[in-house]
């Protein structure tokens, strides 16, 4: 039987631990406070099409409980990674394989990359701050998602889906593997779309692609996507912002095979949404300010590539984040 470790059960992490307990896996949990303790009285309960299924599985704060995995899912929010890197040591087998499901540019971006810049096999600051996750997992280990699903905690111990049920798979390499199938195969099995992609970063930057733009503007304004589409100032900056994310994006080999105008005009017809960070600021959680908009500017001013519309953009975002007490640079445990 497959053991998955998911590090961070809270929305997306729950959901898939259903989902692969479902497919069969032996399916753990990390997590913490009053989630933790109802998963543990009553069971990991998701809500889907208003059905509740319930999962009884071992969950705890500690991953020395759980000894070493075939893989670990790691669903903390990407500046947190650097905090529990250490936590993992004892999850990590010979052959476990760490999949980040997280939003923005991830720690082991420019692992086999080929971009031909000295960024190649180096690990990115912004999200990796002295290269600690990269050092303390190994790149080798990792196998790329992009995370498309809405979940919420309805209440602890529940989870609650709302929309989407894809998670992308994919190698550093680019090339197709065993690993990357095995975990494609249970997740389908659990009701999940799981497609494997070769070229996981061009995927990983059209998603950025809406982060970084539709993403700061909504925080800074209270906007739900429809709105910012709506309003022709602000779609005019989301589209300054998209032609300086495409161009960086593109500087390191990254392919956009979605328009400008396609790509807003989808985010435009998702009425009333409002994205993460101004869910996050909403419910007084640290925002994802550096692995969505500084880890671009990293590359940018690494490339010698101007981004004016972006950095000032998230200039006023880290100041709102800080004055709202909500900004946590990434910082090693």
């Amino acid at each position: 039987m497959t053991k998955i470790c998911i590090y961070g059960a809270g929305a997306i992490g729950g959901y898939l631990a259903s989902a692969l307990d479902q497919a069969g896996a032996e399916v753990s949990l990390v997590a913490r406070g009053p989630h933790l303790k109802a998963i543990q009285e009553k069971g990991l309960r998701f809500e889907k099409d208003g059905q509740i299924s319930t999962h009884h599985l071992p969950a705890s704060e500690n991953p020395n409980e759980f000894g070493p995995q075939d893989f670990v899912i790691i669903t903390v929010k990407a500046h947190g990674i650097p905090k529990i890197a250490q936590n993992l040591i004892p999850l990590l087998g010979p052959e476990t394989a760490v999949v980040s499901a997280v939003n923005g540019l991830p720690w082991w971006y420019f692992h086999k990359a080929a971009s031909r810049t000295s960024l190649d096999d180096q690990p990115l600051q912004s999200v990796d701050p002295g290269g600690v996750i990269w050092e303390t997992i190994g790149p080798e280990r990792a196998i790329g998602c992009v995370v498309y699903p809405a979940c919420e905690i309805a209440e602890p111990g529940l989870i609650r889906h709302l929309d989407g049920d894809r998670f992308t798979l994919g190698e550093p390499s680019s090339e197709p593997s065993d690993r990357v199938k095995h975990l494609s195969a249970l997740m389908i099995s659990g009701g999940l779309k799981a497609p494997q992609k070769t070229k996981i970063r061009d995927e990983i930057w059209i998603k950025l692609w809406g982060n970084c733009s539709f993403n700061p503007v909504s925080a800074l304004t209270g906007a739900t996507l429809d709105q910012i589409g709506n309003d022709s100032g602000s779609a005019a900056l989301v589209r300054e912002i998209m032609i300086e994310v495409q161009s960086i994006g593109e500087a390191v080999g990254a392919r956009f095979n979605v328009s400008i105008d396609k790509r807003i005009n989808g985010a435009t017809s998702i009425i009333g949404h409002k994205p993460s960070t101004l869910q996050d600021i909403e419910a007084g959680r640290p925002l994802e300010i550096d692995p969505l908009v500084t880890v671009v500017l990293e590359l940018a001013e690494h490339l010698g590539i101007q981004a004016p519309a972006l950095q000032h953009v998230s200039s006023l975002l880290k100041l709102q984040a800080i004055t709202l007490g909500l900004y946590e640079h990434p910082k090693p445990a």
